[in-house]
């Protein structure tokens, strides 16, 4: 039976991707050997959306908070760079923020039922 997810981050600089969830986000994680660091996610959810062709095969990872104000203010005072604005969306209220390795990581407040803490 499957037991968990994993998602893969791919990035262009891994170490600083890596240290950026265990020292800013404070994740706990496992080391694989040799520095290879798996991550504890929150409690999370799967979503599939209708795409157009372009689009088939694209995964997006999101983090969910209860506060996005505050959530935003307490990245932006580690010097987490948001690269969207903040939008009110039918599904929630959501910005997004750079990884240091160049990767993009969507952050909302849901509107909508949460499956996460099921």
């Amino acid at each position: 039976m499957i037991t968990a997810g994993h998602v893969i981050v791919f990035s262009q600089d891994p170490e600083a991707d890596r240290a950026f969830f265990d020292k800013v986000l404070k994740y706990p994680h496992v080391d694989a050997g040799g520095g290879w660091l798996i991550f504890k996610l929150p409690p999370s959810e799967l979503a599939v959306h209708p795409a157009e062709e372009t689009d088939a095969g694209r995964v997006e990872l999101y983090l969910q908070c209860d506060d996005l104000e505050g959530t935003m203010a307490e990245l932006t005072g580690k010097h987490v760079r948001f690269t969207r604005p903040l939008t009110v969306q039918r599904w929630g209220r959501v910005t997004a923020f750079r990884l240091p390795g160049g990767g993009e990581v969507g952050l909302y407040q849901p509107s909508h039922p949460v499956a996460a803490t099921l």
